[in-house]
């Protein structure tokens, strides 16, 4: 799999993954701004263009960003070769949600439900931005 970072200066290119886990904790949360949405690579990650900058979040790990965009790229557990990525960085549409953790620390305010409302991109321009 190849991803890049908004600004497309580092790209990643990491093993062929299909699924996606979500972290709710709190670091994620507040790195992300919601759940971390997680493709858990291992190891044979590899990145080109500039150095990622990282940041020690934990005594156990590290995360990583684009110091260009400020995309937020991995979580990486110190003394492993364990990277997991940002789903976001892949145009992969066949991704499957397949675990949820640390779900003792999501908030009540965003529920992973089928019934909730869907918005095209499209929808969100006309509601949001301003007409010129």
């Amino acid at each position: 799999m190849k991803g890049t970072c908004l600004c497309g200066a580092i790209e990643v290119t990491a093993p062929e993954h299909n699924e996606v886990s979500l972290c709710h904790c709190d670091m994620c949360r507040k790195w992300s701004s919601g759940a971390l949405h997680a493709v858990h690579c291992g190891s044979g990650v590899e990145f080109s263009g500039p150095e990622p900058k990282r940041y020690r979040s934990s005594e156990w790990a590290e995360r990583g960003f684009c110091g260009e965009c400020g995309t937020n790229l991995f979580y990486h557990l110190l003394g492993s070769d364990e990277y997991v990525l940002s789903a976001g960085l892949f145009k992969q549409p066949d991704f499957k949600l397949t675990l949820e953790i640390f779900t003792d620390e999501k908030p009540q305010y965003y529920q992973l439900q089928p019934e909730s409302k869907k918005m095209t991109g499209k929808e969100v321009f006309e509601q949001f931005v301003p007409k010129e």
